[in-house]
């Protein structure tokens, strides 16, 4: 059955998708880490993508005052060449 459109409601829509997604928590809040090291290239590859753009944070849950941090560092280790600007 259709409802009407004089009914005062939209058609229900057959398949509701719910999203369960967890609170993503910060990695450094966690370790009480005070300072992101930029010699630490291992480290802060893992917030790099393949084409090396630095991941937003609503993706890796960093809070926003590390991942400021986290920026500066990959940077800093980019441009003494710890850390290539771009894929090869």
């Amino acid at each position: 059955m259709r409802e009407s459109r004089f009914s005062g409601g939209a058609p229900k829509k057959k398949f509701q998708r719910r999203r369960f997604s967890r609170k993503k928590v910060c990695r450094f809040c966690e370790q009480k880490t005070v300072y992101i090291d930029f010699k630490n290239y291992r480290m802060l590859r893992e917030f790099l993508t393949e084409r090396g753009k630095i991941v937003p944070r609503r993706i890796t849950g960093t809070c926003a005052k590390h991942q400021r941090m986290l920026t500066i560092s990959i940077k800093q280790a980019r441009n003494i060449a710890l850390l290539a600007f771009t894929h090869r």
